[in-house]
């Protein structure tokens, strides 16, 4: 569903009662919704934690598919990595890209949204300085999330559904961390064919998950991509405070 100028103002003046204006000082111990301050205006963000007896340090920044086809940090496949995420140790952060939601700003093509993505970081380095910083993307989010791995000191990259064919992957090099990628088999959107030669070109290769069965949005298919992304990335969180990892 889809609306129109004054309906989303209208959502927005009273959902905004509800939401902090301004970004928290300190990272929340409980789910928060709220509005950060960034480059375009005001960034809808929302924040999980997870259970204290697994927690590890490390907090995650998901990207969300393409705002101009209904994307938004509530898409299933989003919240999906975003509870693998809280259920093997990460704090998690989802946000709206500029126009998206109630993220105000125009759409940019991936790069003002990549300027949004670095002002959400600032704030999680602000918080949480000790804490590794991991990145995901879905999608046009995947591409987002690649930009800014490159500029940013990353623990492990997610890009699930990459659409290599639609913005310039190829002229992006492998980041500095552990970088997992996955590709349903049959995918409408993203050809696949096109994502292994994309990782094939990459020096070195980021490991390349195929799904068997799965479309774009893994219909019928988000509680094995829940399995699958837990255990793709279990080996690379980090120690916890006291030294011990619960893996």
């Amino acid at each position: 569903m889809r609306y129109d100028d004054n309906s989303r103002e209208a959502i927005y003046q009273v959902m905004t009662e509800a939401l902090t204006i301004e970004q928290p000082e300190q990272f929340p111990t409980e789910h928060t919704e709220f509005l950060m301050r960034g480059p375009a205006g005001a960034i809808e963000c929302a924040v999980d934690v997870p259970e204290k007896d697994v927690e590890f340090p490390a907090t995650i920044i998901i990207c969300h598919p393409h705002p101009l086809h209904g994307g938004s940090m509530r898409n299933k496949v989003v919240t999906i990595m975003e509870r693998s995420m809280r259920e093997l140790g990460l704090r998690t952060v989802r946000f709206n890209f500029r126009g998206a939601g109630l993220s105000e700003g125009e759409f940019d093509d991936g790069y003002g949204e990549t300027d949004d993505l670095f002002a959400v970081a600032e704030w999680v380095r602000r918080t949480r300085p000790d804490d590794d910083l991991w990145l995901g993307g879905f999608s046009f989010g995947s591409f987002v999330a690649l930009r800014a791995a490159l500029n940013l000191k990353t623990g492990q990259l997610i890009s699930i559904a990459p659409p290599v064919e639609r913005y310039p992957f190829d002229s992006l090099h492998h980041p500095e961390c552990p970088w997992l990628v996955i590709q349903g088999d049959e995918d409408e959107v993203v050809n696949i064919e096109a994502v292994r030669q994309w990782v094939d070109s990459l020096k070195p290769p980021p490991e390349l998950v195929v799904m068997k069965e799965a479309d774009h949005f893994f219909h019928r298919r988000l509680m094995d991509l829940r399995g699958l992304l837990k255990n793709g990335v279990r080996g690379q969180l980090p120690e916890t405070a006291a030294g011990k990892d619960f893996t």
